[in-house]
């Protein structure tokens, strides 16, 4: 649907009401100034100067506002219909639910089944429990289990067998039967890729190799802490320290406000990967597919280590590669080292003698204690 014009407001509040009931499923989660409600409707009234209501339920109060008010999770129809008429409007934009502000959506009632299995984002991981969210929703709950390989942005699957609720806060406990990395389903908003101007001939002859555009995939803005300090920044200075516990926790605070950031799988895979090299390979799998949403198998350009925005997802490719060999899985890792040359010709990680290398049947013990 083209977004509508001001030349006729009720023409176009028809139009976009008609969107709405085409492309937005209701009852739906969203947020209102940071709190949580669920939206039963979307309606024109027909009055121009009234524009798009929402009919917005919390606990047993029901009222209406404007849509134009209104937080749909990203990437979510409700989003795209909300940005449409916030443009129309003439309204700056939400910025991208990060979590940080908003209060989330709680499980409840029977949006989980004791004994039926149940697919749950893993949000956050506790030593004994998970925080986590419904997959096709907003709503948490956390899973009291032993943590094993599971990460944030992980998909498991549950089988409950108890469910209660304390200080208002939904719990389960129960199995984890499966692990498995899928970031098509996580709802995410996909990171922006910007084509970029060389400077001169040379300088995109020597990016790209062949002529193919240069570009830059843009990373999320960086997760701060209550002072506004950078978490990123502040996990770096803790590994460099050897303050691996407290390093590990900044980290797991960044993907608990974004997923998207890919420094955060990079680093929490590097860190995993010489003692856990499984969980090593989630992060770094994880970290690639969320950069592959935007930048898929058939990218016709490159993303040169040169413009360091492009860093955090070809470490995480690089680590993918690492991590698969440390598995046994060669073909694997020669496939992702051949990405990486594909989209860096310029060869900064070293792709192209670490293929050679895999190719040559080296042991990933050989290609690390090679520097």
């Amino acid at each position: 649907m083209m977004l509508p014009t001001r030349t006729d407001d009720a023409g176009a509040l028809v139009e976009l009401e008609a969107f709405a009931h085409a492309e937005v499923v209701l009852p739906a989660d969203a947020h209102v100034i940071g709190e949580p409600v669920t939206i039963t409707q979307i309606r024109y009234p027909g009055l121009a100067r009234a524009g798009l209501l929402a009919t917005c339920k919390r606990g047993d109060l029901t009222y209406e506002l404007s849509l134009a008010d209104v937080v749909f999770p990203a990437a979510s129809a409700g989003a795209s219909l909300v940005a449409r008429y916030r443009t129309w409007l003439g309204l700056a934009q939400f910025p991208v639910p990060g979590g940080e502000a908003a209060r989330p959506h709680k499980v409840e009632g029977d949006d989980i089944v004791v004994g039926k299995p149940v697919d749950l984002v893993v949000l956050a991981c506790k030593s004994n429990a998970l925080r986590c969210r419904l997959l096709g929703s907003t709503r948490e709950v956390t899973l009291r289990t032993a943590v094993r390989d599971e990460i944030p942005g992980s998909i498991i699957t549950v089988t409950p067998k108890k469910q209660w609720t304390h200080a208002r806060h939904p719990y389960l406990s129960g199995d984890v039967s499966a692990v498995r990395i899928d970031a098509a389903v996580l709802g995410l908003a996909l990171l922006a890729l910007h084509r970029e101007d060389a400077p001169s001939h040379t300088a995109r002859r020597h990016a790209a190799g062949d002529g193919r555009p240069v570009c830059r995939l843009v990373q999320v803005a960086p997760a701060r802490d209550d002072a506004g300090g950078d978490l990123l920044l502040e996990a770096q200075e803790c590994t460099e320290a050897r303050a691996f516990a407290e390093a590990d926790e900044l980290l797991h605070k960044v993907l608990a406000l974004d997923l998207r950031h890919l420094d955060a799988h990079a680093m929490l895979g590097e860190r995993n990967l010489s003692c856990w090299p499984t969980l090593a390979l989630h992060h770094f799998e994880l970290g690639v597919a969320i950069g592959s949403l935007t930048v898929g198998e058939d990218f016709d350009g490159v993303l040169p280590w040169r413009l360091t925005e492009n860093r955090p997802f070809l470490r995480c490719l690089h680590g993918l590669s690492r991590a698969l060999l440390r598995r046994d899985r060669r073909e694997d890792a020669a496939v992702a080292l051949r990405r990486l040359l594909r989209l860096d010709p310029a060869d900064h990680l070293g792709a192209g003698a670490r293929l050679a290398a895999v190719e040559a049947g080296k042991t990933w013990r050989e290609l690390e204690t090679t520097p």
